[in-house]
């Protein structure tokens, strides 16, 4: 591939495939480091614990971050019965252990089906969400505890796949704003037992995929030599 002077560019996107550990904005950092371009934003956060498809904006591209975020977002992961944590995913520990017995593949099933669709959804108290000028997360780790106000999400479709129980495999179109840790807990009440986010993964975003993506490495490689 031929190489190309980004400095001649006004702006450009890239799709990097973020790996487990790193929070977004270590990876926005990571490319404002290595890149000709002042101005590096993400167009939607993953946690840290998740991975995939991350569409950062550079230069004047950032006036698009809003374009992007308002696009449908698909993701496959695990949900695990039986069990919760306070962030409803593996960043803190186990409080509490359900029965598990009582749940079938049909009820999974049937679950699935009243998830579809417009709702409200309430999200993590372990979320960027500001309560009166505090991020969320920060009340959470001091301990103190708040409703956050629910959002309209639209789930267009989710496929559960209970053959691994209690490990169920998932894959979720659905909106901007939607909280797949948030819909791991409503799935565990839903079924009269609790759950957590076991893993996750963002597989697109609109009609951009994580195939496509290049990693935190070759994305470091393009800006300095202009190709991957």
């Amino acid at each position: 591939m031929e190489q190309k002077d980004l400095r001649n560019e006004e702006g450009l996107v890239l799709l990097i495939d973020k790996p487990r550990g790193w929070t977004s904005f270590d990876v926005v950092n990571k490319v404002r480091g290595n890149s000709p371009f002042k101005k590096v934003g993400h167009a939607g956060t993953l946690d840290p614990l998740a991975t995939g498809l991350l569409i950062l904006c550079l230069g004047k591209k950032t006036k698009s971050i809003n374009d992007f975020m308002g696009l449908d977002k698909e993701y496959e992961g695990v949900f695990v019965l039986g069990k919760t944590t306070p962030s409803f995913d593996l960043e803190t520990d186990f409080d509490h252990t359900f029965p598990i017995d009582h749940i079938s593949p049909e009820t999974i099933q049937d679950a699935a089906v009243d998830f579809l669709g417009e709702q409200e959804q309430e999200p993590p108290l372990f979320s960027a969400v500001k309560v009166k000028g505090q991020r969320a997360y920060d009340l959470a780790r001091r301990g103190e505890t708040t409703r956050l106000n629910k959002k309209k999400i639209n789930i267009r479709e989710l496929e559960l796949e209970p053959g691994g129980f209690p490990d169920i495999r998932f894959r979720i179109l659905c909106s901007k704003g939607t909280y797949i840790r948030s819909l791991a807990r409503d799935l565990g009440q839903k079924l009269d037992s609790g759950a957590y986010l076991g893993e996750l993964r963002r597989t697109k975003i609109g009609d951009y995929r994580v195939e496509d993506a290049l990693s935190v490495d070759q994305a470091v490689k393009f800006l300095k030599d202009g190709h991957p």
